[in-house]
This record gives C-alpha cells, sequence and structure tokens, in this order.
C-alpha cells in the first residue's frame, strides 16, 4: 500500500512539472511570436529607408514611416495573441482580473504606477540623451523629420498604443512572466527574460525600453498587481500621443 501511494504521489508530481512546463513554454511561445512579428516588421521598415552615412540612431527613426501599418499591425498581432494568453490563466484557474487588480489596494497601486511612470520617463529621457552623444548612434540631420499625422492616426494611436500596448502588453511581459514562467526560473529571472524580449520588441528605441522596463517591474513587484506596470504604460503611450499633437501639428 505504502509503495503504491508512493507512486501515485510521484506521479501526481511529475503531472504538475509537466505541466509547470508546458505552461512556461506556452508563455515563452506567445511572448516569443509577438517579438518576432513587430521586430521583424520594424527592422524592414527601417531598413528599406537605410542610407549611406545613417547612424542607428537614424535608421531606427524610420521604424514608422509607414504608421498606419505599423500600429495596425502591432494591434492585430497583440489580440491575435490574446485568447492563448488568456486560455493559459483559465486553464490552470487563475483569475486574470484577481492578477490585475484588488478593490483593497487599488489606489494605492494606481499612485504607485503613476509614481513609477514618471520615474521612468525621467530615466529614460536622461538615458536617451546619454545614448545620443554616442557616434554612430546618435541621430544627425539623416534621421526622419516629421511624421504622419490625421484622425485616423490618431485615433489608431490611441488604440494601439495607450489601450492596447498598455494593457495586453503588460499581460504578455509581465503577467505571463511572472505566473507562469516564475515557478520554473524564478520570479526575478523570468521577468528580466521577458524585459530582454520587450527591449527587443522596441529595439528602436535603443535599449530605453530596458530601462524603463526594469523600473515597471520593480513597481510590479511591490504591489503584485498588474494594474501598476499598465497604468505605466497607458501613461507613456498617452504622454507619446499628446507629445506627437503638440510637437507635430
Amino acid at each position: 500500500i505504502n509503495r503504491s501511494l508512493h507512486f501515485q504521489i510521484s506521479d501526481r508530481r511529475i503531472n504538475m512539472d509537466e505541466k509547470k512546463y508546458c505552461n512556461a513554454r506556452w508563455a515563452i511561445g506567445i511572448v516569443s511570436v509577438l517579438t518576432l512579428l513587430v521586430a521583424g516588421f520594424e527592422l524592414f521598415i527601417a531598413y528599406t529607408q537605410y542610407q549611406s552615412g545613417m547612424t542607428i540612431g537614424d535608421v531606427a527613426t524610420y521604424v514608422t514611416n509607414k504608421r498606419h501599418i505599423y500600429i495596425l499591425l502591432l494591434i492585430i498581432v497583440n489580440l491575435s495573441l490574446l485568447p492563448r494568453a488568456l486560455l493559459l490563466y483559465k486553464e490552470n484557474g487563475i483569475s486574470l482580473k484577481d492578477e490585475i487588480y484588488d478593490k483593497k489596494t487599488l489606489g494605492k497601486d494606481i499612485l504607485y504606477g503613476i509614481v513609477a511612470y514618471i520615474a521612468s520617463e525621467v530615466i529614460g529621457d536622461v538615458y536617451a540623451w546619454l545614448i545620443n552623444l554616442i557616434p554612430g548612434i546618435g541621430t544627425t540631420d539623416m534621421a526622419r523629420q516629421g511624421k504622419e499625422m490625421g484622425i485616423s492616426i490618431i485615433t489608431m494611436e490611441i488604440i494601439g498604443l495607450v489601450f492596447v500596448s498598455g494593457i495586453v502588453k503588460e499581460i504578455y511581459f509581465r503577467g505571463l512572466a511572472k505566473r507562469f514562467c516564475g515557478p520554473v526560473f524564478g520570479e526575478m529571472a523570468a521577468l528580466l527574460m521577458f524585459n530582454v524580449l520587450f527591449a527587443i520588441l522596441d529595439w528602436h528605441n535603443l535599449g530605453c525600453s530596458f530601462i524603463i522596463g526594469l523600473i515597471w517591474i520593480f513597481a510590479y513587484r511591490k504591489t503584485n498587481h498588474l494594474i501598476t506596470p499598465m497604468i505605466c504604460h497607458i501613461c507613456s503611450g498617452l504622454f507619446y500621443v499628446i507629445y506627437s499633437l503638440i510637437y507635430f501639428l
């Protein structure tokens, strides 16, 4: 009887381990597909505009040269992968709502997100300024000047950069990392690994996403609710849209 019980416990543990690794593979797969598709498109668009004498920073400014197509792709790819991510939570009996927020701490978590966003914006601006000083990386007169504007572009930016990126990407890059890869690699290691993918997806800001991602991770771990990095990301996207309206119109 003892031997039979031992085998049952061993089989249960093996099944749990298999489930844990399967979850991690799905989480990595979802985020990797998103990263490769979006970053690949960005590289293609940017380097079709390459001219001799351009720096990396100059090339990076052309990533959104086809702005309608770029934002549409961002929206489609993010939303296309969302059902699989939601199913991952459902299959494991995890409430995504509870992962995002708790009514008891909602105000504090939102405030933490706003503070973390402000900190990331300041540090990100300093990082961008320093990067721009490096020969061969900083932008020159060959960088793209201005950008497409209009009601349709602004509407798509609000949908794509504020809401879709602000909410869905945080489920992918922070939520999936912690919940499904944390048990395999360790929580911090998983979050850092996904933050590298986050930076690759946004390679055109030359590592800035990795830096601000670290701040958002710190805030997320402090509150343990996705609403915090979501607020950071939403504020970041909203600031970009408002800045574009003021600067380019």
